[in-house]
């Protein structure tokens, strides 16, 4: 039997970064399947990864119907921007899930359209209309061509993430994802005259507490499907309440193919793919974040091997995109935290989810029944969800020796620095356009200070000690992801 692995404690870790569970499955070296790559009976398949279009449904079609007004399209145009959306969705989570060569995290990790890219997208496109859209997607190939080349490199900086940094990235991730939660419990739209009504926030509440009681009464499967199931129940009672909208269906056409290009042939401007350039450095970091807190979740830790292929795929996906008119691609971080809720930790569920996006890109008329669920029912669902994400980065942050050094402080700056974005949305309205593509993303920043504030406190001009010291009996240390030396 191979030796029980021991862990080295430094000022950046406590304890490793993976779960009891992997640590088992490793000693047993029995050559039982790691539960992210079991595949599950077809109906739990099925339905898991239902659960997973579910929750990133709405963030997957808000950036085109938000980009394809703002730069003059139709409403029938800015629904076949939607359609198209889904099905690259669908095959970027097909990539990063199942893979192929060095293409793929293979975790269970969805990926669809890239919020960071919606500000630059309006500012490249505005009112230009088909001629607009033909230069983002070019923008978007050549940067996504920039970032596939820059991968093997860009996952080298995973030794630069240690649980102080991945702890508090990960905080972040799910506090920055809440206001989504609360902005979709008041309705969505802050022009719509039931904003924040007592109906839409009652809805948002009931779902939150049907959510609740599900994962407290029910178990076994039907447990681990409880946002689902909360879902459907929240639509049915947000019938009679009349806050769902039928009008999707009834305007859906049944079949529906993303034409390639159907805008036109894609437009190269060098100011514009310096813009989306500088979105695809923002993505690659978010998604180191999300990789990371992911491979913690599910017992499998990524290093630099999982980054590359995640951001390959991440990358191939998003020069692929424009191919079936949709836009750059990166991590969904919201289904994360469903992982981590329902503990369903196979990759499979996520790729049959693909598959799902994939059919709902082709078929609108089916895509039209998932855009049933009002958004203050999916915003009850998401602040479980989310809530969930920052729960798990603050466990992190339980191991990151916060009583050694300077981490405690690290934490601090870097949470601060991270929620300005959310708690003052306005604070960087003085900086130039092309800087907010970075500042308005508390992730983006957060991570950034953590890194940096690391390397200054802990490691430039620090003394080894008698932990970082060569062992007596000559083994060798090797560098974990998370920044833990494992003997």
């Amino acid at each position: 039997m191979a030796a029980k692995p021991r862990f080295r404690k430094d000022a950046d870790a406590a304890a490793p970064d993976v779960t009891d569970d992997a640590v088992a499955e490793a000693e047993a070296g029995d050559g039982r399947k790691h539960p992210v790559d079991e595949t599950l009976p077809p109906l739990k398949m099925f339905t898991s990864g239902l659960q997973h279009v579910a929750a990133m449904y709405a963030g997957v079609v808000a950036p085109p119907l938000i980009v394809g007004p703002a730069v003059g399209l139709t409403a029938k145009e800015t629904a076949f921007l939607m359609g198209a959306s889904l099905f690259t969705a669908g095959i970027a989570t097909l990539l990063q899930t199942i893979g192929f060569w060095k293409v793929g995290a293979r975790l269970p990790f969805v990926n669809g359209v890239s919020f960071a890219g919606v500000a630059p997208m309006i500012a490249i496109g505005k009112d230009r209309g088909h001629d607009g859209i033909a230069v983002i997607f070019g923008a978007i190939i050549v940067a996504s061509l920039f970032g596939f080349v820059l991968a093997p490199y860009f996952c080298k900086l995973v030794r630069f993430f240690p649980p102080v940094v991945t702890g508090t990235v990960i905080t972040l991730i799910g506090v920055s994802l809440l206001p989504v939660a609360f902005n979709w419990s008041q309705g969505g739209n802050a022009t719509a005259d039931d904003y924040g009504s007592m109906t839409n926030i009652t809805m948002a509440a009931v779902t939150l507490v049907i959510v609740l009681a599900l994962r407290k009464l029910l178990r076994g499967f039907l447990q681990q499907i409880a946002i689902l199931l909360g879902l459907v129940i929240g639509t049915l009672i947000a019938i009679p309440a009349g806050i769902t909208d039928f009008s999707a269906i009834k305007n859906a056409d049944v079949v529906g193919f993303p034409t390639p290009f159907a805008f036109g042939a894609p437009q190269f401007e060098i100011a514009a793919i310096i813009s989306m350039c500088i979105v695809m450095l923002v993505c690659m970091t978010e998604s180191t974040a999300d990789m990371l807190a992911l491979g913690k979740i599910v017992g499998r830790p990524a290093d630099e091997k999982i980054i590359e292929g995640g951001l390959r795929a991440d990358t191939l996906g998003s020069a692929i995109s424009p191919l079936f008119n949709g836009f750059m691609c990166s991590a969904f971080a919201q289904n994360v935290g469903l992982v981590a809720m329902t503990k369903i930790r196979s990759r499979y569920v996520v790729a049959a989810g693909g598959g799902i996006l994939i059919v709902l890109g082709l078929v609108p008329v089916a895509a039209s029944v998932i855009a049933l669920v009002p958004l203050p029912v999916l915003g009850g669902a998401g602040i479980v969800l989310f809530g969930t994400v920052a729960a798990s980065g603050i466990q992190t942050l339980a191991t990151a020796a916060m009583e050694k050094g300077e981490n405690a402080l690290i934490v601090a700056a870097a949470l601060g620095i991270g929620l300005i974005p959310i708690a003052a949305p306005q604070f960087y309205h003085a900086f130039p356009e092309s800087l907010l593509v970075v500042l308005d993303s508390g992730i983006s920043t957060g991570c950034v200070v953590a890194i940096v504030l690391n390397l200054a406190f802990n490691h430039v001009g620090r003394k080894p000690d008698v932990a970082d010291e060569e062992p007596a009996n000559g083994e060798h240390v090797v560098p974990a992801a998370a920044g833990v030396g494992v003997h």
